[in-house]
């Protein structure tokens, strides 16, 4: 059946059935399931929804929960339509209840395809792939998918011995959105029950995430294009030609991606790390595909690519260790006894809470005669870098100052002598 006979039969039964009065009565039916599953609807929703928002833990689950209570009008909807179809089944013939038999399966398609797609986090996408989904059923439901796979099937172009159809496109597409979504989807369970393991150090955990993710994705491309019939042999010159074009033109995000996977293997950070390169000091807060997420003390996330990581200076606080060794400048006056001011700085630094007396105490030495103080260095070691350093030398020298003034230590002013080469006179000018 070609596509205009498709159209005669479709007017056909347009003035067959739908100006009938049994037409009418399915209208009245349905309208009055509207109204009242509307009505009961917005009785229920509030109460139902303000006890399933008690939900806590599982963002995902809580989701789809509050759009099912959101579309309650839709199941209410259904359940009329199907009682309404039950008893016009028993007493009419299936013409006298089509209306009511298709806006059933309409409606429930809708409420089940809104609801799931309400996993799909990103708002457009979820509504895009909804519209989409229920479109289908609406047009195999009309029995007009047939007329509408053909003629998108009549849109084709020949790439040698490869046809290439807008059908085709749309089904390779659609399975591929399809695949990789489920595929991603299973792989961030998969990495949940991976994170949780405690036998694996964190850099294990984050490479086995990636390489679990990474192969799913690669597997759910390469079924959707089987699925879809595109003969992948036929497209090997192609695909050669466009991956030798992307490796031109995606040598930066090939070599942060290697470069991501030798961090992972090699161990050098890993997330919690305290680390410093160039001006950026922070912990690392996630090791990415093409990048290394550190936050700093002020609050910044700066990304920084893999390959940074590789080819410069890396200084990483909590490598082998979590204990870090601060100095502590600081002069007294002439007049101190330094045996006196070692002993006070000493007993000063073990005080504050962040210095690890059980690690290694503190020392302090005279380290020079200087100008105008004797020049002293103060050494301790903390055990939690990623809580900062300057707060932690900022606290040491407040205790020293505290301490130093109560034991009557004084801190000098910088002393400058001026020695005149020519004799100076020093009038004093008298005023009237």
């Amino acid at each position: 059946m070609d596509v205009r006979q498709t159209i005669d039969a479709f007017e056909q039964w347009f003035r067959t059935f739908v100006f009938s009065e049994w037409t009418l009565y399915q209208f009245g039916i349905v309208a009055v399931g509207y109204v009242a599953a509307s009505f009961l609807a917005s009785r229920t929703e509030p109460a139902l929804e303000a006890k399933a928002r008690r939900i806590k833990g599982n963002p995902d689950l809580l989701r789809v929960i509050i759009a099912f209570m959101r579309r309650l009008k839709w199941l209410f909807l259904a359940v009329w339509l199907w009682l309404a179809n039950i008893a016009l089944t028993q007493n009419t013939w299936p013409s006298q209840r089509w209306l009511v038999s298709t806006a059933l399966t309409l409606t429930a398609a809708w409420f089940i395809i809104s609801v799931l797609t309400k996993i799909i986090h990103n708002p457009t996408l979820s509504r895009t792939v909804a519209i989409v989904s229920w479109s289908y059923v609406a047009l195999y439901a009309l029995r007009l998918d047939g007329p509408v796979l053909s003629a998108l099937d009549g849109l084709a172009v020949n790439l040698g011995a490869v046809r290439l159809s807008l059908l085709l496109v749309l089904k390779a597409v659609v399975l591929a959105v399809a695949l990789i979504w489920v595929a991603v989807l299973v792989g961030n369970v998969l990495s949940r029950l991976v994170q949780r393991s405690g036998d694996l150090s964190p850099s294990i955990k984050v490479l086995i995430s990636k390489f679990i993710k990474i192969g799913l994705i690669m597997i759910a491309g390469a079924i959707a294009l089987s699925a879809t019939g595109i003969d992948l042999t036929a497209l090997t010159v192609f695909s050669g030609a466009v991956g030798v074009g992307i490796g031109f033109g995606l040598q930066k995000v090939v070599s942060n991606f290697i470069s991501g996977i030798i961090i992972l293997l090699d161990k050098s950070i890993k997330p919690g790390d305290t680390i410093t390169l160039g001006d950026t000091f922070g912990s690392i807060r996630d090791l990415r595909s093409r990048f290394v997420s550190v936050i700093t003390r002020d609050g910044k996330e700066y990304l920084i690519p893999n390959e940074d990581f590789i080819s410069q200076q890396v200084v990483n606080w909590s490598f082998s260790s979590d204990y870090v060794r601060i100095d502590v400048d600081f002069g007294t006056a002439y007049d101190s006894d330094p045996h006196e001011v070692a002993r006070i700085a000493i007993a000063t630094a073990s005080t504050v809470d962040r210095v690890a007396n059980d690690y290694r105490a503190p020392v302090c030495w005279l380290t020079c005669f200087g100008a105008s103080s004797l020049d002293f260095r103060l050494r301790f070691w903390i055990s939690d870098p990623a809580n900062g350093l300057t707060n932690v030398r900022g606290q040491v020298l407040m205790a020293l100052w505290d301490a130093f003034k109560q034991a009557g230590v004084s801190i000098p002013f910088p002393h400058r002598e001026i020695i005149m080469r020519t004799p100076v006179e020093i009038k004093q000018s008298r005023q009237d």
